[in-house]
């Protein structure tokens, strides 16, 4: 049932898509609770205190709901729809004959990325299972692509990650969820201290592979998206701390192109029960 919904979504064209999700985003957003009070201080934190950034920020988190669909289900009519004006970051990156991270915010349509390099060869990327049993189906359909092979957020997937680094291929997560026990560290998140994974990090140091920060800006009036490029200067930090604030530091430097298509009602800044002492805002 869930599967014939979403494919019916996908069947439609992307501005009615994006139509219909802006209008739903907005309407959530304007309801009184939790998700519009952490929206509005997430922005507020990373200087963008204006009510309006906050509706239209709520506006491109429902166009990215209604877009999925069609970017799982009907990739090659997306992948038409893709482009980027910086490709020669990751051209040189290759060029250099190792593996690349690449680090996807939630920002923009961070499902489009992924699917968008296979161009430039194989990549393994990270999932963590649905909590609802009943979306695994349809997931799994959308990762079902030649070349894109998605291993689970485990010690197995850890070491599915390694191997293929070490074959000098490509490897794809998200950066800005907040990590569980014992695998984060404090880091600056827009001026204020956020539990960061050090999962990344230990990656690209142990692999000494290149690490790429990338995001897929949604384009107006659906016209597709535009994919954008961040390389994290080498030689990279040494201690786990300064290389968490490194790749915190690119990630707002990505997020400032496009700052209304950052998933701001996401909890970044949850203290966990088991994390280290918070330390002071910088």
């Amino acid at each position: 049932m869930l599967l014939a919904l979403f494919r019916f979504l996908a069947w439609l064209p992307l501005p009615a898509l994006h139509g219909l999700g802006r209008l739903a985003g907005v309407i959530v957003y304007l309801l009184p609770g939790s998700y519009r009070r952490r929206l509005q201080a997430n922005a507020r934190q990373a200087g963008y205190p204006d009510a309006r950034f906050a509706r239209k920020a709520a506006a491109e988190t429902g166009a990215m709901i209604m877009e999925t669909p069609k970017v799982w289900l009907r990739i090659r009519q997306c992948l038409e729809k893709t482009h980027s004006d910086d490709d020669d970051v990751v051209r040189a990156a290759l060029a250099e004959g190792r593996g690349i991270l690449y680090l996807t915010p939630h920002l923009g349509c961070f499902e489009i990325t992924a699917r968008y390099l296979l161009q430039h060869g194989p990549i393994t990327v990270m999932y963590r299972p649905p909590r609802q049993a009943f979306l695994e189906p349809v997931m799994e359909q959308a990762r079902n692509m030649s070349g894109l092979k998605a291993v689970p957020a485990t010690m197995q997937g850890v070491r599915e990650f390694v191997r293929a680094l070490k074959r000098n291929e490509a490897v794809g997560m998200l950066p800005d969820q907040v990590p569980g026990s014992g695998e984060g560290v404090w880091a600056p998140f827009f001026g204020k201290q956020a539990l960061t994974m050090t999962l990344a990090g230990r990656l690209a140091r142990q692999t000494g592979v290149a690490v790429i920060l990338t995001a897929g800006e949604r384009l107006p009036a659906g016209k597709g998206w535009r994919i954008h490029y961040v390389r994290l200067p080498e030689p990279l930090p040494e201690d786990p701390n300064d290389l968490a604030t490194a790749i915190n530091g690119a990630m707002e430097q990505l997020i400032r192109r496009f700052p209304k298509q950052y998933l701001w009602s996401y909890n970044r800044y949850k203290i966990p029960k088991d994390a280290p002492p918070r330390p002071l805002d910088p």
